[in-house]
């Protein structure tokens, strides 16, 4: 097996493309460039196929009654990418059938084990459609209606000991000085009881646990999604790459679905970045005098890589800057790479450690040939 892979945490299946919203690509793209680095092979890209808002659009959909709603999920995934140009790796989603079973199986043991319980809880049901909305009163999130009842039913929960941590630190792959102490902190106001079950008109049925009409947590569903995209790969220290809001939101419910038979998934953190100016972005590339391959490298290879190091996310201020330090390491790229300096990169890579991408010495080693294109649908004309 693989020490470590990176794979992206599960991009939601909204209506965009990545051309449109190429952020969106950031955990994909740098999730790539560092397994092309250690020497992996090919990794699926992750979606996230169960959403409430995915579940909505569907219910109003003229078709719904020709194309299903995998079909339309698989074909809304398809249409982000060129034609003719999908993923060497292909992908996956949070209800393949690879990752159904996978998710049954840990549910299962789970639930053997004592960790989960199914039994009956206390709910909050909206009076119109009958959507499961928590256990506080509030305006149903599927139809928007303000009226609820209560009810009772049963539902697959984890009990938690008090004081018991959903997140700790080697939760995060990265240097030991930069654990975020803000996730941790959000953690720690979990509820002792979270609910893993959930009302969704898509996902991973838990039907077969007895509980008809219910799915698992999406929240839950993406850890799954990335152990099967490892264990498909053979990798046993799979790396999540991942936005800390996305983080901060998932954690919590992946708990118990981070390790699986000797393998544990990890977090890497990942800032936003600023790819909205276009026009800011295309007048860089032409006072600089940047080629249109090397300005693909700094926008797709780059800057999700830079995104890693600064968590906290790219500004618009800081691209002149990162434009001429990478104009700066390309010209400084070997013919041929260093064996010593390509090994230290690959442990710092394997270590977590994203300090390397601002040493221009360093990074000029890893600088690949030919811009990354990653499969994505074309930009429009003047598009970043």
């Amino acid at each position: 097996m693989n020490d470590v892979l990176y794979i992206n945490g599960p991009v939601q299946n909204g209506l965009f493309s990545i051309a449109e919203r190429p952020g969106k690509a950031a955990g994909i793209r740098a999730a790539e460039a560092l397994n092309t680095l250690l020497g992996a092979g090919p990794v699926p890209h992750l979606w996230n196929t169960v959403t409430l808002a995915g579940d909505l659009r569907y219910r109003e959909a003229p078709d719904r009654d020709t194309v299903g709603r995998q079909e339309r999920e698989e074909r809304a995934i398809a249409a982000k990418y060129a034609p003719g140009a999908a993923p060497a790796g292909g992908v996956l989603t949070d209800t393949a059938p690879v990752v159904v079973a996978l998710a049954l199986e840990v549910t299962e043991r789970l639930l053997q084990d004592g960790v989960l319980a199914v039994t009956p809880v206390a709910v909050r049901l909206c009076t119109r459609c009958g959507h499961m909305s928590g256990a506080v009163a509030h305006a149903c999130r599927a139809c928007g209606h303000q009226g609820s009842r209560p009810h009772t039913r049963r539902l697959l929960v984890w009990d938690r000991s008090p004081g018991t941590p959903v997140l700790a630190r080697d939760d995060f792959h990265a240097h030991r000085a930069r654990s975020p102490a803000h996730l941790l902190t959000i953690a720690q106001n979990v509820p002792d009881r979270l609910i893993l079950s959930r009302t969704r008109d898509h996902g991973i049925s838990l039907a077969p646990l007895g509980l008809d009409g219910l799915v698992l947590d999406p929240r839950a569903g993406v850890h799954i999604a990335v152990l099967a995209a490892a264990v498909q790969s053979n990798a046993w220290q799979p790396v999540m790459t991942v936005t800390e809001n996305a983080a901060a939101n998932v954690a919590a419910y992946g708990a118990l679905f981070r390790r699986h038979n000797g393998t544990r998934l990890r977090y890497a953190l990942h800032g936003r970045i600023p790819y909205d100016d276009t026009a800011m972005l295309q007048r860089l590339c032409e006072v600089h005098r940047v080629s249109p391959a090397l300005r693909e490298l700094f926008l797709a290879w780059f800057l999700p890589l830079c995104s890693l190091h600064i968590r906290a996310g790219i500004t618009e201020a800081q691209l002149p800057g990162l434009l001429k330090f990478w104009r700066r390491a390309h010209l400084a790229r070997p013919d041929t790479p260093g064996s010593d300096v390509l090994a230290e990169l690959r442990r710092r890579v394997v270590a977590g450690d994203m300090r390397w991408v601002m040493d221009a010495r360093t990074l000029s080693w890893a600088i690949p040939e030919d811009p990354v294109t990653h499969g994505f649908a074309e930009e429009p004309e003047g598009a970043s």
